[in-house]
């Protein structure tokens, strides 16, 4: 919904400066400061997805830092936002979101330098994340050429997991790989900006991967053909999924990426929800060209992403989603 409402106030040449505003649907701002220094800030927020207040801490706070390693950039520092009902929990609870976020940020190597608090009905938090990166290396989600093949570094599924979460229904090994890969730094992004043949990059996270491939495909012009057999999912979201644990964000990112997606006619629709299942903190997704597939591979497998799997590609063409 903010897309849409500062899309009707552009400011390309306006501030020169801006190198990424509010033109693209990309992750972060970043602003120039000189031939080799560009600030990139953003942020993010939201209500708990988990019971634990040390393990949501954790999350919003990954999933906040995400947008400026999928800029390319470099962590500086945080500030933290935090909102919670006054008088009606522990401010232990508040104590323990706040440790979790800091726990990420030092892992991150960055100092949460400040923050704002209000009270507000439910408990919510998150971070403003300011890094930095050279004008050079900034990675856009719009700039994926014609051979691309695309990359992506974590498995899908979380949406379905929180909602069996909800009902308590998720088991505690399910449990344990939702948190190890909401609270996974996307820290491969810094090693992915050097890489001229990294073309686009982008984090997966609200709008699903179909949502993020079609603002790619979009951007850039170009047909996305992905192979369903390839998409990394994680383990417990499969059965999941197919005993219906799915979100209602799931069945909005369809409505809106659906007209523009063509899908196998046996296709089942637990598979294609879990296409549209929205992520918190998901991995990047890289469009790069094939000769340089093999380094972008050996860097998130040197960085702890094992489960990073090439998906597809793009071509010339409709910029519309086919799976196969």
């Amino acid at each position: 919904m903010l897309a849409d409402l500062l899309s009707h106030s552009p400011l390309a040449g306006v501030y020169p400066n801006l190198l990424v505003g509010t033109e693209s649907s990309d992750d972060a701002a970043v602003y120039r400061l000189n031939d080799e220094q560009a600030i990139v800030a953003t942020t993010d927020f939201f209500l708990p997805i988990v019971d634990d207040p040390f393990d949501f801490g954790r999350i919003a706070a990954t999933n906040a830092i995400s947008d400026v390693y999928a800029m390319g950039g470099t962590p500086l520092f945080a500030l933290a936002l935090l909102g919670m009902p006054l008088g009606k929990l522990p401010v232990e609870a508040a104590q323990q979101i706040l440790a979790g976020g800091a726990a990420v940020c030092k892992a991150a190597g960055i100092p949460i330098a400040g923050g704002h608090s209000i009270d507000n009905p439910e408990p919510l938090y998150g971070l403003v994340a300011i890094g930095l990166v050279h004008p050079a290396r900034i990675k856009r989600n719009n700039l994926a050429q014609a051979g691309d093949v695309l990359i992506l570094a974590k498995g899908i599924g979380v949406g379905v997991m929180g909602a069996a979460l909800k009902k308590g229904e998720l088991r505690e090994k399910a449990y344990q790989q939702m948190i190890d890969v909401t609270t996974q730094l996307n820290t491969p992004g810094i090693a992915l900006s050097a890489l001229p043949g990294v073309h686009a990059m982008t984090d997966v996270t609200g709008f699903g991967l179909l949502g993020h491939l079609h603002e790619m495909a979009r951007g850039s012009k170009l047909r996305v053909d992905i192979s369903y057999a390839d998409v990394p999912v994680l383990s417990a979201a499969v059965h999941l999924a197919q005993a219906g644990y799915i979100t209602g964000a799931s069945e909005r990112n369809w409505t809106s990426v659906g007209p523009h997606t063509q899908l196998p006619a046996d296709f089942a629709e637990w598979q294609r929800k879990l296409l549209c299942d929205p992520q918190t903190s998901g991995g990047l997704l890289v469009a790069c060209d094939r000769a340089t597939a093999p380094q972008v591979m050996e860097i998130f497998r040197a960085g702890g992403f094992a489960g990073a799997r090439e998906i597809g590609s793009l071509s010339a063409g409709e910029p519309r989603i086919h799976v196969a």
